[in-house]
C-alpha cells in the first residue's frame, strides 16, 4: 500500500533530509515508555504516541493496534517525499511493523466535505479496543480514521451520565458517542448525521459491541439544523445531548453553508430548546481560536470543561474545547 496523501502532497519540494530520523525514533521510544503502560491500564488499543514534539518533525503519530496513522502538518518548508519515505521506514522499524501498516497523510485545513473524500477504496477496516468497547476504524480510506481519539474522555463522560436517559448525538460521524451511551444504559438514543456511509458505520459499531437494538437506538440521516427545527416543532426532548459540529461545512445536502463561529448562537439555541428539564448539553468543537459567544449565557448556565475532556496523550496541543450547558 502506498502512503495516503492529499492531492497536493506530490508537489512537496525535494530537499535533503533536515534531521536524522533516528532522533524521531528516539523520542517515540521515550514517549512509549510511559504511554504504552498507561494505554494497557486504560484498555486502549489506539492512542497518540507523538504530537509535534520536535519542530523538525511536524507529525502526529497515532497507534491503532498494529497500525500507525501518521499525519504530516503543513509548515513553511514541506517535508519532501524522500524525507517521508525515510520517516515511514524508520517508524516501521521502531514499532516492528510492516511498512504497509504505516499510513501517511498530509493534514490541511478541512473545508466543506473534505472529511468525506475517499482515498484508498481497498484499504482494510478493523476494530480497536477502547475501555471495554470495540470500534471500527479505517486508516487509509478517508481523511479521518473513524474514531477521534482526543474525545475518548468525553465518551467516557457520556457513559457515566446517561443511564436511564434519552440521548441525542448530533453531527454523529461514526457514532462512537452513541456506542458509549448504549453501553452506559441509555434508555433511548437518536444518532443524526448527513452521511449514509457514516450512519451505516455507526450501526456497525453497535453491532461490534452487541448493542444493536432498533427499539432503543434510531438513526436519522439529515442536516442537523433541519432536524433540530423538526424536533422542536414536534416537542421532542432529550436528557443528554452531544453536539460536536464541524468547523465549517458547505455540503450539497445543506441549504446554506455552516460556520461554527458564525452560527453558534443559532445552533446552540436550537439544541438547548430540545433539552428536558434538568437536561445537559455537551458542546465541543476543534476550531482553532474559537470564541464562545457571551450571549449564550442568557440562554444557559455554561461551564467550560476542556480540562476534563482532553486526555493525557493530547495535552501537548489542545485538540478541542468543550463546554457543559444547562438551560436556564
Amino acid at each position: 500500500m502506498h502512503p495516503v496523501t492529499s492531492a497536493a502532497a506530490g508537489c512537496a519540494m525535494q530537499t535533503d533530509v533536515a534531521s536524522d530520523p533516528q532522533h524521531l525514533a528516539n523520542r517515540v521510544i521515550k514517549n512509549r515508555r510511559t504511554l504504552d503502560k498507561w494505554a494497557r491500564r486504560e484498555g486502549l488499543d489506539a492512542y497518540r504516541v507523538y504530537d509535534r514534539d520536535m519542530p523538525e518533525f511536524p507529525l502526529a503519530i497515532d497507534r491503532y493496534g498494529d497500525w500507525l496513522h501518521v499525519q504530516v502538518f503543513e509548515r513553511r518548508r514541506p517535508l519532501a517525499e524522500t524525507e517521508l519515505d525515510t520517516i515511514r521506514d524508520t517508524l516501521a522499524a521502531t514499532f516492528d511493523l510492516p511498512r504497509a501498516q504505516v499510513v501517511l497523510k498530509h493534514r490541511r485545513r478541512q473545508r466543506g466535505a473534505s472529511q468525506y473524500e475517499r482515498f484508498a477504496d481497498d484499504a482494510p477496516s478493523f476494530t480497536v479496543a477502547e475501555r471495554g468497547l470495540r470500534f471500527e476504524v479505517n486508516l487509509a480510506r478517508y481523511l479521518d480514521t473513524g474514531l477521534f481519539l482526543d474525545h475518548r474522555d468525553t465518551r467516557q463522560m457520556i457513559r457515566e451520565r446517561v443511564a436511564g436517559k434519552t440521548f441525542l448525538n448530533l453531527f454523529a460521524y461514526t457514532g462512537s458517542f452513541t456506542t458509549y451511551a448504549a453501553a452506559g444504559g441509555a434508555r433511548r438514543t437518536v444518532t443524526v448525521d448527513m452521511s449514509h456511509t457514516y450512519q451505516a458505520w455507526s450501526r456497525r459499531n453497535l453491532v461490534h459491541n452487541d448493542l444493536d437494538d432498533p427499539r432503543r437506538h434510531s438513526f436519522v440521516q439529515s442536516d442537523v439544523l433541519a432536524f433540530l427545527a423538526r424536533m422542536r416543532a414536534s416537542g421532542a426532548r432529550f436528557d443528554l445531548i452531544m453536539l460536536d459540529p464541524p468547523s465549517f461545512s458547505n455540503s450539497k445536502r445543506m441549504h446554506d453553508t455552516f460556520d461554527v463561529q458564525r452560527d453558534q448562537l443559532r445552533l446552540l439555541g436550537e439544541t438547548l430548546a430540545l433539552l428536558a428539564p434538568d437536561g445537559e448539553l455537551l458542546f465541543s468543537n476543534n476550531r482553532q481560536g474559537f470564541r464562545l459567544d457571551p450571549a449564550i449565557t442568557e440562554l444557559a448556565d455554561v461551564d467550560e470543561i476542556t480540562r476534563l475532556t482532553v486526555p493525557p496523550d493530547f495535552r501537548r496541543h489542545q485538540p478541542h474545547r468543550s463546554w457543559l450547558l444547562r438551560r436556564r
